[in-house]
């Protein structure tokens, strides 16, 4: 049985599984927004990190930059450079404050060192994206793979530290950027003290439906990256994510409104 929980940014779900009985009958699906959350958010009764027991990662999703065509700029370099030459003139859309796309984007400017106006939307950003109101966006590609495959948004550059199956004529961030490296996630967390033999069993479960060529071209085909991982390696993954959000929360000052 499937339980949504939405409500204060995936926080209420993750709180609700910290409190679940540890059997391995109560799980979490993770995402990138819990461990962005983890410093985002000032006042949480868990933490993130020690409270959920790593089970497994499921998938990335990188984050592509996407521009409106109207934009001059036909690649990264070019990107960089009209940014720079325009300071405080480009709008930059997100989902909302501290969203993936968000952090993506304050990511990218720290490395860059651009000036970018982050433009918060509550709904969809798209049109104002497309008619050139927002000049750029981090977005997750299963949410405008159709815009960049009619033409109507043109992609830069890709968040994760390899091309994706979607995408493969476009560059990454870290082709140019070295070290850039932004993607959702998708994973499975259980509630701490799980014990390690039904932790490793989940794990097994959810890699060898990652083994299977079916869910792995669903994934994929939707723009995703299926990745297998042990428990362990998934819980080093979630604390590095951790880390490296929590600067681009203190360098950009993004705080929960």
């Amino acid at each position: 049985m499937v339980e949504n929980r939405p409500g204060a940014g995936t926080n209420i779900a993750a709180e609700a599984v910290t409190r679940a009985p540890a059997d391995g009958y109560t799980l979490l699906l993770a995402t990138s927004a819990n461990a962005v959350n983890t410093t985002l958010y000032q006042h949480l009764s868990f933490n993130f990190s020690t409270d959920i027991a790593p089970v497994a990662l499921i998938d990335l999703v990188p984050y592509v930059l996407e521009v409106t065509p109207s934009l001059p700029a036909k690649t990264l370099p070019e990107f960089i450079a009209y940014a720079k030459a325009n300071p405080g003139k480009i709008n930059m859309a997100s989902n909302g404050i501290g969203s993936g796309p968000h952090v993506a984007g304050e990511l990218f400017k720290m490395m860059a060192g651009v000036d970018l106006v982050h433009v918060p939307y509550t709904g969809n950003p798209y049109s104002d994206l497309i008619g050139g109101q927002i000049q750029v966006m981090f977005s997750p590609i299963p949410a405008s793979i159709g815009y960049v495959r009619s033409g109507q948004l043109r992609p830069l550059a890709v968040g994760s530290t390899a091309r994706i199956a979607v995408l493969p004529d476009v560059p990454t961030v870290a082709e140019i950027l070295p070290g850039y490296d932004a993607s959702g996630w998708h994973g499975i967390g259980a509630p701490k003290n799980t014990p390690a033999d039904i932790v490793q069993n989940l794990n097994k479960a959810v890699n060898a439906d990652l083994a299977d060529s079916a869910f792995k071209t669903k994934i994929s085909d939707l723009g995703g990256v299926p990745t297998a991982m042990t428990a362990a390696a998934f819980g080093k993954f979630i604390a590095d994510e951790t880390d490296k959000w929590a600067k681009v929360n203190r360098f950009a000052n993004i705080k929960a409104e």
